[in-house]
């Protein structure tokens, strides 16, 4: 079954990160997405800009507006996501249990995708 693991962290934080501290936490990014590959649960991944550079379209009476920058102001960001093909969602929270975000102190939301 597929899963979208959803990253969310606090941007500030992860901005304030030093050159070395940014280094590793990379690394430990792609030590993960590599266990994800050679496990054969990875599908698809990739890292989001700030959520400043996001866009936001709301519909209203038939009518779009567009907004720039994120509709709501949260502590925490969507700053990317994995999707991944595994047997259950004990499976799928393991793999997001593993997440670097998700051992630094951010929040992963883990989400069944619906096949249409």
């Amino acid at each position: 079954m597929k899963y979208m693991l959803l990253i969310y962290q606090n941007e500030a934080t992860s901005q304030a990160r030093g050159e070395k501290q940014t280094a590793e936490f990379m690394g430990a990014y792609m030590a993960y997405t590599k266990a994800m590959r050679e496990s054969g649960a990875y599908v698809a991944g990739d890292p989001l800009t700030l959520s400043s550079t996001a866009t936001t379209v709301r519909v209203a009476d038939g009518r779009a507006k567009v907004l720039n920058g994120p509709y709501a102001e949260t502590k925490e960001q969507l700053g990317g996501y994995y999707i991944i093909d595994v047997a259950d969602l004990d499976a799928a929270t393991a793999w997001a249990a593993r997440c670097p975000t998700a051992q630094a102190g951010g929040v992963l939301e883990v989400r069944p995708i619906r096949t249409m």
